[in-house]
């Protein structure tokens, strides 16, 4: 795409920054910040190499991290909420992963006056979980999903505030724990959640990728998929299978 920020090329100057929650490496305004939040069980530090391939296409990309399991979605949502209007950024967009989807959707639902950008989400069960729902069957499951997950196994609905262009990311190879959990988990999937799960209402674009739910974190096609549609407001298709 040219010289499109979908290329991933190295890093603008004062874009380098480490995996935390800090932005005080960053005393001016840049123009855009991307916050990317991880799933369930996980820390922020499982999305590095993802915010790294982020930050070459030009962003200042910074991970989250935040209780999955001790906290609520409501709860961790007000401190994304918190977060977020403590940077100095003239656009901010999000990348969530899994869980992280629904904890950016959730924030962006209770304030809608956040600084503009566009979202991301990748392998987000929106449309809720049937592993989710199988595992909290079995014993101490429910304990297993914490509590950001708990409430949260069937369909969340997006309402008509969040006025924000978003790009869903899925995938295809299903290789993963949900498929131990529930073998008949609906097809395609990534292994985890179905790509019928992840279609959400009002979505900008949607794409299905040659992944499965762990390995979108480390996958350059989804990298560069992100920042295309952080840039253009679309997916590449080519790069679907």
């Amino acid at each position: 795409m040219g010289d499109s920020k979908c290329d991933l090329r190295p890093a603008l100057p004062g874009l380098r920054q480490a995996g935390s929650n800090h932005e005080s490496r960053f005393p001016r305004m840049t123009t855009e910040t991307v916050i990317l939040v991880h799933g369930l069980w996980v820390h922020g530090l499982v999305m590095e190499l993802m915010r790294r391939r982020v930050a070459r296409g030009g962003y200042r990309a910074l991970t989250y991290s935040y209780p999955s399991m001790r906290l609520t979605l409501e709860e961790n949502a007000e401190r994304l909420e918190r977060y977020c209007r403590r940077l100095a950024a003239q656009r901010v967009h999000f990348v969530g992963h899994s869980l992280g989807g629904l904890v950016v959707l959730r924030m962006l639902e209770r304030a809608p006056g956040l600084t503009p950008g566009r979202v991301v989400l990748t392998g987000t069960p929106y449309g809720g979980s049937f592993a989710g729902r199988r595992l909290a069957r079995l014993p101490m499951g429910r304990a297993a999903l914490g509590r950001s997950m708990r409430l949260w196994l069937n369909p969340m609905h997006l309402p008509p505030a969040i006025a924000r262009d978003i790009g869903v990311i899925a995938g295809s190879v299903p290789l993963g724990i949900g498929r131990v959990i529930a073998p008949d988990l609906p097809a395609p999937s990534d292994g985890v959640i179905s790509v019928e799960e992840t279609r959400v209402p009002g979505m900008r674009d949607h794409i299905v990728l040659d992944v499965n739910h762990s390995g979108m974190l480390v996958s350059s096609a989804v990298a560069r998929q992100i920042c295309c549609f952080l840039h253009d407001g679309k997916f590449e298709h080519r790069d679907e299978r």
